[in-house]
């Protein structure tokens, strides 16, 4: 019984020191890092500004600039571009568009984690001002969802309506 206490005693000693030394190797990914553990966790808000343009009919392609700010506070910035596929017609000057963002299963937050392909719903219109709604779920792990409906704001003579395709990669 005896040596049964030490050897467990020695392989507790071993495994805590193993897992100490893991835990410290890495860390600059723990500081710049949130970890998302639950299912539609409220990570934080990606806002955007969509450059202006013309709808060409069956859809269009605007680049955008985005930042996305987490509940930590720390700020991430991603540049990509937003299009549409159905119906898009009209001339819009730059717009803002912001979601608020949750992941869809356990990740990790942080170093350009958000950058990706989104695909979803959209719909919008403006006479002189406008408004809209995208609803889009995506990333790299297809991990994170833009919801519930991101808040749009522009200029222009426009009506849009189809699905959405937003990509971004990390800007530094």
């Amino acid at each position: 019984m005896r040596k049964i206490v030490i050897a467990t005693a020695v392989l507790s000693f071993v495994l805590c020191t193993v897992a100490m030394a893991a835990s410290t190797h890495h860390p600059a990914k723990k500081q710049n890092e949130q970890l998302a553990s639950q299912p539609k966790e409220r990570l934080g808000t990606l806002s955007c500004v969509v450059a202006g343009g013309v709808g060409m009919i069956l859809g269009s392609s605007k680049s955008v600039s985005c930042t996305f700010k987490q509940r930590t506070g720390k700020v991430e910035r991603y540049a990509g571009s937003i299009g549409k596929l159905g119906i898009d017609v009209g001339v819009t000057g730059k717009s803002y568009l912001s979601w608020v963002v949750v992941n869809t299963a356990p990740t990790r937050v942080g170093d350009g984690a958000l950058a990706g392909t989104y695909v979803g719903a959209s719909a919008g219109a403006s006479v002189g001002l406008g408004l809209g709604a995208n609803v889009l779920v995506g990333g790299n792990s297809k991990n994170f969802a833009l919801q519930p409906l991101s808040a749009e704001a522009g200029t222009g003579i426009n009506v849009a309506a189809g699905v959405s395709r937003l990509q971004l990669t990390s800007a530094k």
